[in-house]
């Protein structure tokens, strides 16, 4: 057992603890939760009620049933964010045991496997959207159309008044044919910014709007919950790339279109800057994030999805914990010439 040392007085008390900023990243989630109750209307609420409750249900059954702790982590806050995050990044018209399936995965496999919060090496929330889109991905790649509020569906099949086309899936097409007129039917960077681009679907729960994302963005700069070098990092990465490859080739979508479009708002934002799994030291989260944004329009551009944000922040967790042990903060001191 390695011993604690600990340094002379006085020490610095902090404010820190997991529950507040747990509960203080789903605050910031607040605004586009309540964007996504007034496009989704009941689909929404219903989805995130549920992945909420089963990832809460899964942690509290694990740890009881399976690891006999007990102490339960349950109001830690954790579990529900994990299970809000998981919901943000699901249509809004998901059959509920589906959404169940991901929440097991989430806690199950993505958490609670490697010993559970601080010591998953992978985002849960993401381990559970991937699991799910590669396995159902047709209820996963079919979207509602808003209007339908007081609707609900609850059939695995496509229901009616759904649409299966998003912003990233008409400037794949524009690549795919080398057709810039495909481009035409995306909605305006200003529209997708508000929400109005997203009138016919088309999306999930959670990145609907820029707007309300970037203003959960805000309040936890302010509250000092992350810091800004993982989002702006990202978002800044793809702007200056989707740039030059849209000044080298029109068939590539314009930079503002790019970053609001599809989860990259919502990925740069809350999935990547994740404190278990991304990179500790502020140079490291840099690095992190330039290598999300790459890897994110690597896939988007010639890889097989259309989006790409969830597998690039799932493969640069994988090199977390090399980007820590290489990129360490300078060390103060003097250490003692050999004579």
């Amino acid at each position: 057992m390695s011993k604690l040392i600990v340094s002379l007085s006085p020490h610095a008390h902090g404010t820190d603890t997991v529950e507040r900023n747990m509960y203080g990243v789903m605050i910031a989630l607040l605004p586009a939760l309540l964007v996504s109750f007034y496009f989704f209307g009941l689909g929404s609420a219903v989805v995130c009620a549920t992945s909420v409750i089963a990832c809460v249900f899964f942690e509290w059954a694990i740890n009881k049933f399976i690891l006999g702790r007990q102490q339960n982590t349950i109001l830690d806050g954790s579990a529900a964010l994990t299970g809000l995050l998981l919901g943000f990044n699901l249509p809004s018209n998901l059959p509920i045991w589906i959404i169940v399936i991901g929440a097991l995965v989430a806690i199950g496999v993505g958490k609670m496997t490697f010993g559970g919060l601080g010591q998953n090496i992978f985002n849960p929330a993401l381990v559970g959207r991937c699991f799910l889109l590669v396995s159902f991905p047709a209820q996963m790649t079919t979207w509602p159309k808003v209007g339908h509020l007081l609707t609900y569906p609850v059939s695995s099949g496509p229901a009616d008044g759904m649409t299966g086309a998003t912003p990233l899936y008409y400037m794949k097409q524009a690549i795919k044919n080398g057709d810039v007129k495909e481009l035409e039917k995306v909605p305006d960077a200003l529209s997708m910014f508000l929400g109005n681009g997203y009138a016919d679907g088309a999306g999930t729960i959670g990145e609907i709007c820029a707007l309300a994302l970037l203003l959960g963005l805000v309040y936890m700069l302010w509250k000092k919950i992350i810091t800004w070098h993982i989002p702006v990092s990202i978002i800044g990465t793809v702007f200056v790339l989707a740039a030059l490859l849209h000044l080298a080739n029109p068939i590539y979508a314009d930079p503002f279109t790019v970053i609001l479009s599809g989860g990259l708002m919502l990925g740069a934002i809350f999935m990547a800057t994740d404190y278990v799994t991304s990179p500790m030291t502020p140079k490291g989260q840099i690095i992190y994030g330039v290598s999300i944004g790459v890897l994110t329009l690597v896939i988007r551009n010639w890889g097989s999805y259309p989006e790409g944000m969830s597998f690039a922040v799932l493969i640069m967790n994988a090199f977390t914990p090399l980007i820590n042990m290489y990129v360490k903060p300078k060390r103060f001191g003097e250490v003692p010439e050999k004579k």
